[in-house]
């Protein structure tokens, strides 16, 4: 039986239900100029950097709308995503703090490891007051590679110092799976708004529905 004595957390779909919003701000804009966008085309990405989904956001839309209304899109989708957050409309997913206590009484190490700019993680954390919690926070401005490459999860192992048989990672999404499985780490899914393949069942040590069964997992 494993002891897991760290635990690795990615953010959006995970703490916080904050996929609904990127996808509200999105589609809002979207409307507003015309643009063809869909739950399915929102969904298709989820768990990527937002320099790749700003890369396929203009090779969807470059040729017919052109490259500055592109980015005007994407620049307006990023301005209403950051009021959404400012506001508290991000709220923290069922059983983030109850968790936290948790691993707070086990005296058990955590870290996130995110795909998301820090700006943005930084005021979701401070919205819900829980910065302290974590002992340091990876996002897409510290690695070269997002998820699924397994760069952001090679470099949490290297901060918390300890064999990578001991460490947990909680992940959402299918892309977070497979950077954990390629960092040959131990993952746990949380299934968010896509329902995970065969091909993420099977690189998963286990899936629940939600983060309020993850202590009686690690008191096992």
């Amino acid at each position: 039986m494993k002891t897991y004595q760290g635990v690795i957390f990615d953010l959006d779909g995970l703490l916080f239900d904050t996929e609904k919003l990127y996808y509200q701000a999105t589609q809002e804009i979207a409307d507003k100029i015309g643009l063809n966008y869909s739950e399915e085309i929102y969904h298709r990405y989820i768990g990527i950097s937002d320099e790749e989904l700003w890369t396929i956001y203009h090779e969807m839309y470059d040729p017919l709308i052109g490259e500055q209304a592109v980015n005007d899109f994407i620049s307006t989708i990023f301005n209403l995503t950051i009021d959404l957050f400012e506001a508290g409309e991000a709220d923290l997913k069922e059983g983030v703090l109850e968790l936290l206590d948790y691993l707070n009484e086990k005296e058990m190490p955590k870290m996130i490891a995110s795909s998301n700019q820090r700006r943005l993680i930084d005021i979701l954390l401070d919205k819900n007051k829980i910065t302290h919690e974590f002992e340091t926070v990876i996002s897409f401005e510290d690695v070269k590679r997002a998820k699924p490459d397994p760069e952001i999860f090679e470099k949490a192992h290297q901060f918390l110092v300890m064999p990578k048989k001991e460490l947990l990672i909680l992940e959402d999404s299918k892309n977070g799976v497979l950077a954990a499985h390629a960092a040959g780490i131990d993952v746990v899914m949380i299934p968010d708004l896509v329902a995970p393949s065969s091909e993420v069942k099977a690189k998963v040590v286990e899936i629940f529905p939600s983060l309020t069964a993850i202590p009686s997992f690690l008191n096992k």
